[in-house]
């Protein structure tokens, strides 16, 4: 159940300490505490892993839903781990999960997102110098998945649109995806996000061509997202176009 003023809060929370400008924040390699990151955990079944869609999906929403959640209002661990993290570079870290430690991880205070069966956990954000050991075990490595066939396009429901032309492993694609999830609520008024939330943050990850994400980007609506280029790709690549669609 969704509560108004707690989302309210959480809401002008991120909209205030973050942006789309990543040279509006900093950190300092000397200084561990200031590198800061949300860890986010793939559940990846050896036996049966998930398509590479939806588990993106479910990334981005679990995402989204650690910014958003009442406890960034309530818990005053929870807003001082976002806080943090706003104001620096906003890393994200992407795991492969599966077996005891999944479910080891959710002690761990975080959020998990379920689309269509493929399950993402997004944890309350930390210093990379203290990730709880259940977080801090999980592989990096080993979360590729291989794309899945082409989806439409659904106009109403809001898209995260990924240059398919960078080639992003899902572990790389997952992290991008967060930031256009949250950064994409940051930018809408606050009655576009409750809209959102009380539909339980549907959204759609669709790979799409370089030009197309340009034309995407020009729109007036549209959130985007250059990396920071630390792993896989160039700095101040266009990964991910956000749009809100029919809410």
């Amino acid at each position: 159940m969704v509560e108004p003023d707690l989302l309210r809060g959480a809401h002008e929370l991120l909209a205030a300490r973050t942006s789309t400008d990543r040279r509006s924040r900093t950190e300092d390699p000397d200084r561990p505490e200031t590198v800061q990151a949300m860890q986010i955990a793939l559940h990846i079944p050896k036996a049966d892993p998930p398509a590479r869609t939806p588990l993106l999906e479910a990334a981005a929403q679990a995402v989204v839903m650690v910014c958003l959640d009442s406890r960034a209002v309530t818990d005053e661990r929870w807003r001082a781990g976002l806080t943090g993290w706003y104001d620096r570079l906003i890393r994200k870290v992407a795991r492969r999960a599966r077996n005891t430690p999944w479910q080891d991880a959710h002690a761990v205070p975080g959020v998990t997102a379920d689309v269509d069966g493929a399950q993402a956990r997004a944890f309350v954000p930390s210093a990379v110098t203290e990730v709880p050991a259940s977080v801090k075990k999980l592989q990096i490595r080993g979360t590729d998945l291989e794309p899945d066939p082409a989806r439409p396009i659904d106009p109403a429901v809001p898209l995260i649109a990924v240059d398919k032309a960078l080639h992003m492993s899902t572990g790389k694609a997952a992290a991008q995806v967060g930031h256009g999830s949250m950064l994409l609520a940051a930018q809408q008024p606050f009655e576009w996000v409750l809209r959102w939330a009380e539909a339980g943050y549907p959204l759609q990850v669709r790979g799409v061509a370089a030009q197309e994400l340009a034309e995407l980007a020009a729109r007036s609506d549209a959130v985007a997202v250059r990396d920071a280029g630390f792993t896989e790709i160039a700095p101040d690549s266009l990964t991910v176009v956000a749009t809100p669609g029919g809410f």
